[in-house]
């Protein structure tokens, strides 16, 4: 039985603190005293019941269910009651479409062209918040790095630091190891909206696939796992699976929604579309076209491939004519 092992006298004390602590993660969604106001309702009305010439009836330690919103309350006169947290209130229609816990990336067979030229998000309303997933400034940001698209943002932290979830969602994958490649050990969350959000490097993981997860909640904690020079969050923002730069969401250094609502233009979804861009700057990045320098290459040979001028290579790269390439180098060349 669930009291065979109690030691009321050595618990009395530690209660509040207990439920405090194993409920941080529910916070969010209530009152921060709305906790303590509950084990002070319970503990009311135990002793409304009790006999004045016993001991006062108190809670004394709390056990976690299956279910995390739900706890079990022990009291010091062996018995126990369950108490209920407020759960996230999350709109299932369509969240599961395209649902897959076993590959790291959805909607594999969405095209870019297949998505609306715009499309408008809700964030945020008086029932469903936001917290940062972690404060910090940026290290590295949306862009090309090494010829590579980085389809993030990395955030500097320390082994450990905690990881939470910026909205209410549901947790759709959770993978280490070499099946993740370069993000080490990952946390995958779709949210109601259609966004998903993507966290890197984790040293640990502290949810599952298929987990309910709610605003300001813990998911992981930072780490250096995968293919990272040191600690930090990677940290990605997609939307049908394609990834747009998360700072048109988030203003990470104060750990700000940059808006309730987001609207998702389709040209945002390039790697040279940055937040502070205008429409016409960002459209016309992603209407530009790069080329890779191969063996053998010259700035002219490329100029005539792509029908243009060296001087406008040069112009768009910001380059002089008399540049040596590098194979692999990467040019824009319209």
């Amino acid at each position: 039985m669930l009291h065979e092992n109690l030691n009321p006298m050595n618990k009395i004390i530690s209660v509040l603190s207990a439920l405090l602590l194993s409920s941080a993660a529910l916070l969010h969604a209530q009152d921060p005293d709305s906790l303590y106001n509950r084990m002070q309702e319970m503990n009311e009305i135990h002793d409304d019941s009790a006999d004045s010439t016993m001991m006062l009836v108190r809670a004394i330690d709390t056990i976690d269910t299956q279910d995390k919103y739900v706890k079990i309350i022990l009291f010091n006169d062996h018995t126990w009651d369950y108490i209920e947290m407020e759960r996230p209130d999350i709109d299932t229609t369509g969240l599961f479409e395209d649902w897959d816990i076993e590959s790291i990336h959805a909607y594999r067979d969405v095209k870019i062209s297949d998505l609306p030229e715009e499309v408008d998000l809700l964030l945020v309303d008086s029932g469903h918040h936001f917290v940062a997933p972690f404060v910090g400034r940026l290290s590295s940001t949306f862009k090309y790095r090494r010829g590579r698209p980085h389809n993030g943002v990395d955030i500097p932290l320390r082994v450990g630091d905690t990881i939470r979830s910026p909205f209410d969602g549901v947790v759709r994958y959770v993978g280490g190891g070499k099946a993740t490649g370069g993000y080490g050990n990952l946390i995958v969350i779709r949210h109601p909206n259609g966004l998903e959000t993507y966290y890197g490097h984790l040293s640990e993981r502290l949810v599952a696939e298929n987990d309910l997860v709610a605003a300001g909640e813990p998911i992981g904690l930072g780490g250096s796992t995968g293919r990272s020079t040191g600690p930090h969050l990677h940290f990605e923002t997609r939307y049908m699976g394609k990834p747009f730069d998360p700072e048109r969401v988030i203003d990470f250094p104060n750990g700000a929604l940059r808006d309730t609502m987001l609207t998702i233009k389709r040209h945002y979804f390039n790697v040279g579309s940055h937040y502070g861009m205008t429409d016409k700057q960002s459209k016309a990045v992603t209407d530009a076209v790069y080329y890779r320098v191969k063996k053998g290459d010259t700035l002219g040979s490329i100029a005539r491939k792509y029908g243009t001028s060296v001087n406008a290579i040069c112009k768009l790269n910001g380059i002089s004519s008399k540049k040596v390439l590098q194979i692999g180098q990467r040019l824009r060349v319209r």
